[in-house]
């Protein structure tokens, strides 16, 4: 029987074109009126010359850096969503799956001023790889992590698990995706773990919400 992460993996597989499409039509309202917003304005207050964003997706956001005139590189773990990146205009864009990032079996350089990870940390098991995202960092660099919220999407049961999201609502064919949910304190036990220190966490909220939108962590490397 496939575990979670199998599963997770090959949810991404099944999803990805359903995703590009949602992404690049703004379907998704909490990121057009809120999220996406919320982690470019992270970023850009660090200021950094050079941006890998892990997990990048179909690459909005690599786009969206180098409008601005900073070097973004891109990873993600799907063949179809990589080349779907290098399409739409991102110069460079890796394929590898977050357990050969851990163990550094892919070149993706160093030296990054930040690493972001936005939405991008599903899987249970993610120490080993942000201690891997922390090595590529310069001194005084960079973890910026936008993730659900724990607080809003706890439903009564607030304890680490897996989770499933079943994209009801989505226009498109999608397979139901696993997911690990963690706590607050989870989040900052593994920051921790990997060598990281918090210096920032915000909760970025639409004003005519009651409830967070997203928890989003800045984390440097001593």
């Amino acid at each position: 029987m496939p575990t979670p992460e199998q599963r997770l993996l090959d949810s991404w597989q099944h999803n990805a074109q359903a995703w590009i499409d949602a992404v690049r039509s703004g379907a998704i309202e909490s990121r057009r009126q809120v999220t996406d917003q919320a982690i470019l304005l992270a970023i850009l207050g660090r200021q950094p010359e050079r941006v890998l964003d892990l997990g990048c997706g179909e690459g909005w956001l690599l786009r969206a850096l180098d409008d601005r005139g900073i070097e973004a590189v891109g990873v993600d773990g799907d063949r179809a969503l990589v080349e779907a990146a290098r399409a739409g205009g991102s110069a460079e864009v890796h394929l590898a799956s977050y357990a050969q990032l851990a163990d550094a079996q892919v070149d993706v350089g160093k030296g990054y001023g930040l690493v972001c990870a936005n939405f991008a940390l599903l899987q249970q098991d993610i120490i080993p790889l942000l201690a891997a995202m922390n090595a590529l960092l310069v001194p005084g660099g960079a973890l910026v992590i936008q993730t659900l919220h724990p607080w809003s999407v706890a439903g009564g049961d607030y304890q680490d698990g897996w989770r499933e999201e079943s994209f009801a609502g989505f226009a498109g064919d999608w397979q139901v995706m696993p997911w690990y949910f963690r706590t607050l304190s989870s989040w900052l036990n593994a920051l921790d773990m990997a060598g990281l220190r918090l210096v920032g966490l915000q909760e970025p909220q639409h004003p005519q919400s009651s409830v967070p939108q997203s928890l989003l962590l800045v984390a440097e490397r001593p």
